[in-house]
C-alpha cells in the first residue's frame, strides 16, 4: 500500500520537476505558461483543479450523511458551470491576450483598457484571502486520508503535500502545475473508477446495491429534508442554488488561469469538451461511491463522514489498490492545493505589491512563505473540508463572478462601481452563511445575484442617460 502510494507521488514529483526544462525564465511564463498549453492539457489540468480534496473527500462526505438528494448538487453545479463557460471562458481568453496581463486581477481591472490599480489590489488581496484558506482545505484533506488509511497523525499529509506543491511551484510554476494535474486527472479517474466498480460487485450488482440503499430510512428520498420550501418548489430551489455553485466557477482564479493559459483563442472549444467529459464522468462516480459508502458504513452518528472513501476503500480493496485510492486522493489535494497557492502568489507579487515583482527568483520566495502559511493555516484548522471549501469557493465567486460576467457581456463598468459589486457580493455571501442559510440555499447564489444588481443599476442608469441624451 504505501510502495504503490509513493510510486504515485513520485511520477507526479517528476512530471512537474520536468517542466523546469520548458521554463522561459520570466513572470509570465511562470503565471501563465507564455500562453502555450495545449487544449486536451487545458481541460484535464482544469478538471483535476476543480475535482479537488473537496471531491474525494467533501462530496463523498455529503453524499454518506445526504443521500439521493446530493444528486441535485452535481446536476446543479454541471449545469450552471457549463452555462458560464459558453459566454466567458473565450472572451476572457481574448482579454488576456489583449491586456497582456499574467493574473485573473489584472485582465479584470484592464478589461476594457486603463490602469485599474486600486482595482487590482482589491481582486488581488481578497483572490490571496480565500486562496488561502481554500489551499489550507486541500492540505487537510491529504492529512485526513493519512490519517485513515496509514495512521500517521493529521499532519504528516498537510506536510507531505506542502513540500511537493513547493516543489512543483519552484520547478516550473503554472506549466509544472498544469502536467502534473494531467497526470493527476488519469490516476483521479482510475481511483474513482476502481472503487466504484469493487463497491457495487460485492453487493451483488446495481440493483442489490440500489435495494440496500433503499433500506436506509429516507436515504433514497430525492430531496433533503431541510429546504427552505415543502415539495418540488424546495428541490428546484435547492438545485438552482447549486448551478449557481457551477457557475461560480468562472470567480475562481485558480481555475480560470488554466483556460487563460490556452496556446489559441480558436481552440476553446475542444478545451471545454475535454473538461466536461472528464468532469461529468468524474462527479458521477463520485457520487454513486457517496451513495455507496452508507452501505458499507451505516453509522452516520459516530462516524466523520468525511473519512467515507478510505475507510471503504480500506474495507473492499487489496492494499496495492488502498495505495492507488490513497494516490487518488492526494492526486486531487496537491492538483489543486498547487493551482491555488501559485494564485496566491500571484496575488502577492503581481497585483499586490506597488509596481509588481519581475524577478523570478524574488517570485519562488513569495511561493514559499505563502506555502508555509497555507501549511500553517491546515494545521490548525478545525471546519470540514467541504464546510471550508464551499465557503471560499462561494466568497471567491461572489466577489469576482458579477464583474466578469458584465464585462464578458460588452458592460464598461468604472472602478468605483466594480468595486461596490465585489463588496455587495462578499458581503451578501459571508452574511448568508453566517446566519446558517448555507445549508438550505448555496450562498454564492444570493451573493452573485446581489453583485449583479448593483451592476445592473449602473448599467441601467448610463443607458437612460444616454436615451434621455
Amino acid at each position: 500500500m504505501v510502495l504503490t502510494f509513493l510510486f504515485f507521488l513520485g511520477v507526479f514529483a517528476l512530471i512537474g520537476i520536468a517542466s523546469i526544462f520548458s521554463s522561459r525564465g520570466t513572470k509570465q511564463d511562470y503565471y501563465l505558461a507564455s500562453s502555450s498549453v495545449a487544449p486536451s492539457l487545458v481541460g484535464l489540468s482544469a478538471v483535476a483543479t476543480n475535482n479537488s480534496g473537496f471531491m474525494f473527500i467533501g462530496v463523498i462526505g455529503y453524499t454518506y450523511a445526504t443521500g439521493l438528494a446530493s444528486i441535485w448538487l452535481m446536476l446543479g453545479w454541471i449545469a450552471g458551470d457549463y452555462l458560464s463557460s459558453i459566454f466567458v471562458h473565450g472572451r476572457l481568453r481574448a482579454a488576456t491576450q489583449a491586456s497582456g496581463e499574467a493574473s485573473f486581477a489584472g485582465v479584470l481591472s484592464r478589461w476594457n483598457g486603463g490602469q485599474g490599480r486600486l482595482l487590482q489590489a482589491v481582486i488581488g488581496g481578497i483572490s490571496l484571502l480565500f486562496m488561502l484558506a481554500y489551499a489550507s482545505a486541500q492540505l487537510v484533506a491529504g492529512g485526513k486520508a493519512l490519517h485513515v488509511l496509514f495512521d500517521w497523525p493529521t499532519w504528516s499529509g498537510a506536510v507531505i503535500g506542502a513540500v511537493l506543491v513547493m516543489a512543483y511551484c519552484f520547478a516550473g510554476g503554472i506549466r509544472a502545475s498544469i502536467w502534473t494535474d494531467a497526470a493527476q486527472s488519469v490516476v483521479m479517474m482510475l481511483a474513482m473508477g476502481t472503487l466504484l466498480f469493487v463497491a457495487t460487485s460485492s453487493l451483488g450488482g446495481v440493483g442489490a446495491a440500489i435495494g440496500q440503499m433503499n433500506e436506509v430510512a429516507g436515504f433514497m428520498d430525492w430531496f433533503p429534508g431541510d429546504m427552505v420550501l415543502p415539495g418540488l418548489a424546495g428541490g428546484a430551489l435547492f438545485a438552482v442554488s447549486w448551478a449557481f455553485a457551477g457557475l461560480s466557477v468562472i470567480g475562481q482564479p485558480h481555475i480560470m488561469i488554466r483556460f487563460m493559459a490556452l496556446n489559441d483563442a480558436g481552440k476553446m472549444n475542444r478545451a471545454r469538451l475535454w473538461y466536461y467529459l472528464w468532469f461529468t464522468a468524474f462527479y458521477a462516480m463520485a457520487t454513486g461511491v457517496g451513495l455507496l459508502s452508507r452501505v458499507y458504513l451505516n453509522d452516520p452518528g459516530t462516524f466523520d463522514a468525511e473519512l467515507a472513501l478510505p475507510a471503504m476503500a480500506l474495507q473492499l480493496l487489496p492494499p496495492a489498490m488502498v495505495g492507488l485510492i490513497l494516490a487518488g486522493i492526494f492526486a486531487a489535494t496537491i492538483s489543486t492545493a498547487d493551482s491555488l497557492i501559485l494564485g496566491c502568489s500571484s496575488a502577492l507579487t503581481h497585483d499586490l505589491l506597488p509596481h509588481g515583482v519581475e524577478n523570478t527568483r524574488l517570485i519562488k520566495a513569495g511561493t514559499a512563505v505563502i506555502t508555509l502559511v497555507a501549511l500553517s493555516w491546515a494545521l490548525l484548522n478545525t471546519q470540514s473540508v467541504f464546510s471550508l471549501v464551499v465557503m471560499a469557493w462561494s466568497g471567491l465567486a461572489s466577489a469576482f463572478a458579477p464583474l466578469l460576467i458584465v464585462l464578458t457581456f460588452g458592460g464598461k463598468p468604472g472602478a468605483r462601481i466594480s468595486l461596490a459589486a465585489i463588496f455587495t457580493g462578499l458581503s451578501v455571501a459571508l452574511l448568508w452563511r453566517y446566519a446558517g442559510w448555507h445549508n438550505a440555499i448555496y450562498e454564492g447564489m444570493p451573493g452573485i445575484l446581489a453583485g449583479l444588481a448593483v451592476l445592473s443599476t449602473h448599467f441601467l442608469g448610463g443607458l437612460q442617460s444616454r436615451v434621455a441624451r
